[in-house]
């Protein structure tokens, strides 16, 4: 089987984009999925998107990561929105379905601005805390997430019985200034440090900025710089959640399968 894709990265998460509006993909088969992302004997990605019609939205975007798991990824949709736009599907708004509901995005001076669900609060997990942000993340603030040992203690988490039986993605975060973090992500999924998780650093950034009215903060992660913007409620909600950063075309090809 002869398969047409294309990847795309945001901050160096990658994925395979497919074009599935004829429905022609098998999405029940999660070991073709994984196949895709493989590494060393597919394309090689975090993830793999399918771009589908909707009556009601521009698209419908399909999210698997390298598993075959899904979840929400908020990079992926940004480069969703980004592939979405190369096929003429939208110019420069589009509101689209995802796992986890509805979104509307924004392209504008070569970045996607995505429009993030509402986030219910912030659960403390000991010196720890938990934020749900379409995707499970655990928050650790860390002195210098450089040198921490992400692998390692990422794993230890993600399996804790705590998140039994499904686990949850780790974000280790450190601050930088008032308004920026350095974080990096343990992902579920993919089982491994990826170069950044958009659904990641909006948690991470929630965190950080839980006590604040409304905030913009600067992200930086190993694949380059992200900003999220949101604001908070006084019910302890947080709303307007905005993930904001670069989605680029890398290449085009076909693989047989």
């Amino acid at each position: 089987m002869e398969i047409s894709f294309y990847k795309y990265q945001g901050t160096g998460n990658d994925f395979v984009m497919i074009d599935d509006r004829a429905q022609k993909f098998d999405d029940s088969d999660l070991k073709l999925v994984s196949q895709l992302c493989d590494r060393k004997f597919g394309v090689g990605a975090d993830g793999l998107i399918l771009i589908r019609n909707h009556a009601d939205y521009d698209f419908e975007m399909i999210y698997f990561n390298a598993d075959g798991s899904q979840s929400m990824c908020g990079n992926g949709a940004r480069c969703a929105v980004a592939f979405s736009a190369f096929l003429g599907i939208l110019e420069e708004k589009t509101s689209f379905l995802a796992i986890d509901g509805a979104h509307e995005a924004i392209l504008k001076d070569g970045l996607v601005q995505l429009l993030m669900g509402d986030v219910a609060g912030i659960d403390e997990k000991g010196a720890d805390s938990f934020v749900n942000t379409g995707s499970p993340h655990h928050i650790r603030f860390v002195d210098d997430v450089q040198d921490y040992p992400i692998f390692a203690e990422g794993k230890k988490v993600r399996y804790d019985e705590m998140y039994a039986p499904a686990g949850t993605n780790v974000n280790f975060v450190e601050k930088v200034s008032a308004d920026e973090i350095f974080v990096r992500t343990y992902e579920r999924g993919v089982e491994d440090e990826t170069l950044s998780c958009g659904t990641g650093v909006t948690a991470a950034a929630i965190a950080f900025g839980k006590d604040l009215p409304a905030a913009t903060i600067k992200i930086q992660t190993l694949g380059g710089q992200l900003s999220v913007k949101f604001k908070a409620s006084v019910n302890g909600a947080f709303k307007e959640v905005w993930l904001i950063g670069p989605a680029q075309q890398v290449f085009a090809g076909k693989i047989n399968l």
